[in-house]
């Protein structure tokens, strides 16, 4: 079997959700040994009612905190459909994932990698939880359940795997 393509999801790292720095450098430094793409939220009400219904809205407009090879924006929980045709038209085979919410933005953004067929792993160090939990336990311990792959650790982390190309 050849070895497994992988690259790094950044789930919407963005200064509204007041990101760690250190959460921030790690990305960075881990972004730039794999291809990367990242989310960032959007606030859309015709697309995703978060203020008739939770009375908060994320920005309109935000950058990504880190570098990223492509971005895709989102309106809601889930990531558009695109960054699965991304990360297929590359032949990635497994996912790392961190970012903000593990137990939601993070969790759902897994859910739909899995559902596609692709092998979503939560990389905890470099994510944090909502409020209800800043530490991202009830996200690990969800994408376990669900998922079976966290890695809680940089030393867990093997990066010696089949480089992807860079798109032009």
């Amino acid at each position: 079997m050849a070895p497994e393509r992988q690259a790094l999801l950044v789930v919407d790292v963005q200064a509204s959700f007041g990101v760690p720095e250190a959460v921030v450098a790690g990305i960075a430094a881990l972004g730039r040994s794999l291809h990367t793409v990242a989310t960032v939220e959007r606030h859309d009400e015709a697309v995703t009612p978060f203020a008739r219904q939770l009375g908060w809205t994320p920005p309109f407009d935000e950058a990504p905190l880190v570098p990223a090879d492509r971005l895709f924006v989102k309106h809601g929980y889930l990531p558009p459909p695109a960054l699965i045709e991304h990360f297929r038209a590359l032949g990635v085979e497994r996912v790392l994932v961190c970012g903000v919410q593990a137990e939601t933005c993070c969790l759902a953004a897994g859910f739909m990698l899995f559902d596609a067929g692709l092998q979503p792993t939560l990389l905890r160090w470099l994510s944090f939880g909502s409020s209800l939990d800043r530490s991202a336990a009830l996200g690990a311990a969800l994408w376990r359940h669900h998922f079976g792959s966290v890695l809680d650790g940089p030393e867990e982390l093997q990066l010696g795997l089949e480089p992807l190309p860079y798109p032009s």
